[in-house]
């Protein structure tokens, strides 16, 4: 029968690894898989005058609090969540990722940012997608 100090150094030991798997967990949660398919949709809108101006009023009610009134993922909400708001000035992640990409993390979101499949309508998304590409510089479709 084991005695009382070996019991409390496997307690511990148990302890330290079931933190470290917490803490483990936590930090692989960043990742935002997309499906194949959904990268290689393109974005059927071209960027509109009216469009960007619908696009902005969306984006400052939903999206502003935590990305940032300039998409750089500095709204107030920001520092209250994790994995943090992406920054939409990102070069190398925007320029990584598709149109699709976008389209698809707006519509199906993933905690703490919400899914607006049903809050927003398609064309609406694909307004957003169009105007994340405006704040880097690009709007281009990709």
């Amino acid at each position: 029968m084991p005695t009382l100090r070996q019991r409390k150094m496997l307690f511990f030991a148990l302890l330290a690894v079931s933190a470290l798997v917490l803490v483990y967990a936590l930090y692989t949660n960043y990742e935002w898989p997309v499906p194949e398919a959904a990268k290689k949709v393109k974005n059927p809108l071209q960027a509109s005058a009216a469009g960007m101006a619908s696009a902005r009023a969306i984006y400052r009610d939903k999206c502003a609090n935590c990305h940032g009134d300039t998409g750089k993922g500095d709204g107030p909400e920001a520092a209250s969540h994790y994995p943090p708001p992406a920054s939409f000035l990102d070069y190398h992640r925007m320029h990584a990722t598709t149109d699709g990409e976008l389209f698809y993390r707006i519509t199906k979101g993933r905690r703490p940012m919400p899914a607006f499949e049903s809050r927003l309508t398609e064309e609406q998304r694909w307004q957003l997608v169009l105007l994340v590409r405006a704040f880097e510089g690009t709007a281009a479709p990709r």
